[in-house]
């Protein structure tokens, strides 16, 4: 086998490869002397098929193997050889030339095929002892916890029929049925029976509960409505239509009750348990959001301290993920760059930066855990399946069946784990100073604050997710 490199240009290289016609008769031979022992043909004795025949019949397809064999081995033998890291699988370029192909596939002559390869940068790790980053912390405010235990109660309040005669007010239950139709036709999901609407919540489309105010039991109303433009049932959308309701009956809440026996039907032992129980949790999501900040910021710093071409097959994909979600979220909308005073390739533009700015820190990041001996234990990423496997009650087992079977989706699941943990590791390098803000100042959108003003709106979205958390390491 010969091996020559033929192109280094940036990331990029190419080798071409040459396996001269003996050394494929050899690898033929070598592979048909194994087969031979193992072949059971009619007629035959085992391990007494003559050569001769087992190339006649399987000749070709043993071939195949003798060459994807040699293109592996061709493959190792450059990245040992030339001490690559490679940011994608190698690309090989076999002759066109027929006769080419089918005189070395019979042993007769040379085969020469190309190797292309993009490789990852060489990446020297930056000093951080003059990195100093901001964690901001919040205390749980006795107001939120108190917020969260009316909400519990109002979706624990009972309600009480208030007699065929009563009207329906603002605050109160309604038990209707109702069937829907677009210009005249019954539609999918457009009917219920027995479904509680409570007046002033918001949960039914715009509209339907207002005309609903002063109802009493036992009355029948035609509703008239308009899907909205963003309806998640993309046939509906923007289309009137008609529901003719009747109203089951009208119930009115009962006391807002904030006790023991509240905390008891939410499995704790008392309001004391249920209180320490909210205010745990609620503590849990101020620190993971101060977390997503400091992260952010420690990303920030990276950035600034690193500068390195990057492999373009790598952000290709990456700005191909961002721009898709960006034009979901503009057909959604339903708007054009045009409206928003910008132009598609304004925003290509930008969100091409957004994507070099994920893979270098992605690259980064690897790096520095490789170099960090960074490791993930097996029981980290069994439990991080199982807490995936949860947000699919009732699918539990083929999530997990799903993963397990498929590599490439487990790596999913341990990318974030290995990037959480080089991020503990980068903070243990870098001056952290907490500093007490309100839960506003945390939850402040400060990624917007740095956005241009003509960028559609929904589009803001998908480059703060893009640009804020995940380095996808």
């Amino acid at each position: 086998m010969n091996v020559t490199e033929t192109l280094s240009q940036g990331l990029k290289r190419e080798f071409q490869v040459v396996l001269n016609a003996a050394d494929l008769k050899t690898r033929l031979d070598d592979e048909l002397q194994n087969l031979q022992g193992k072949a059971k043909i009619n007629g035959f004795r085992p391990g007494k098929v003559p050569v001769g025949h087992l190339r006649r019949l399987y000749g070709r397809s043993v071939m195949a193997d003798v060459v994807q064999n040699a293109v592996n081995e061709a493959n190792q033998k450059i990245v040992a050889d030339n001490g690559l890291k490679l940011a994608f699988e190698p690309q090989i370029k076999f002759p066109e030339n027929k006769d080419e192909i089918e005189a070395a596939m019979e042993a007769k002559g040379d085969l020469a095929f190309t190797v292309a390869l993009e490789v990852l940068p060489k990446i020297e790790l930056a000093d951080l002892s003059d990195v100093s980053l901001v964690k901001p912390v919040t205390e749980t405010p006795e107001a939120d916890v108190d917020a969260a235990l009316e909400r519990m109660a109002g979706q624990n309040r009972p309600f009480a029929s208030k007699g065929d005669d009563a009207v329906a007010e603002k605050g109160d239950r309604l038990l209707i049925s109702f069937t829907g139709t677009l210009e005249g036709q019954p539609f999918d999901g457009g009917t219920g029976t027995g479904i509680p609407l409570d007046l002033g919540s918001g949960q039914f489309i715009p509209g339907f509960e207002d005309q609903l105010q002063g109802a009493k039991k036992g009355e029948q109303r035609t509703v008239a409505v308009t899907f909205p433009e963003n309806y998640t049932a993309t046939h509906l959308a923007g289309k009137p239509a008609e529901f003719a309701v009747t109203v089951d009956d009208v119930q009115a809440p009962g006391e807002l009750t904030i006790d023991d026996e509240l905390a008891k039907g939410f499995g704790m032992e008392s309001l004391d348990a249920l209180k320490a129980a909210i205010r745990e949790q609620l503590g849990r999501e101020l620190g993971a959001q101060s977390r997503r900040k400091l992260k952010k910021s420690l990303l920030d710093a990276l950035d600034t301290k690193y500068s390195f071409e990057l492999p373009p097959t790598l952000v290709d994909q990456e700005f191909g993920s961002v721009w898709s979600q960006v034009e979901a979220d503009m057909k959604e909308a339903k708007k054009s760059f045009a409206d928003e005073n910008t132009t598609e390739e304004e925003a290509r533009a930008e969100y091409r930066k957004i994507a070099e700015r994920r893979v270098r820190l992605g690259l980064v990041l690897a790096e520095i855990g490789e170099q960090a001996k960074i490791q993930i234990a097996d029981d980290e990423v069994t439990q991080a399946l199982i807490e995936r496997a949860r947000q699919f009650p009732g699918q539990e087992k083929e999530v997990w069946e799903f993963y397990r079977k498929n590599p490439q989706a487990l790596a999913e699941i341990r990318a974030p784990i290995f990037e959480e943990k080089v991020v503990d590791h980068l903070l243990g390098q870098v001056k952290v100073e907490d500093k007490s803000v309100s839960r506003e100042e945390l939850y402040a959108d400060d990624e917007a604050e740095g956005e241009a003003k003509a960028k559609p709106a929904k589009a803001k979205k998908a480059k703060k997710a893009a640009a804020s958390d995940e380095a996808s390491a």
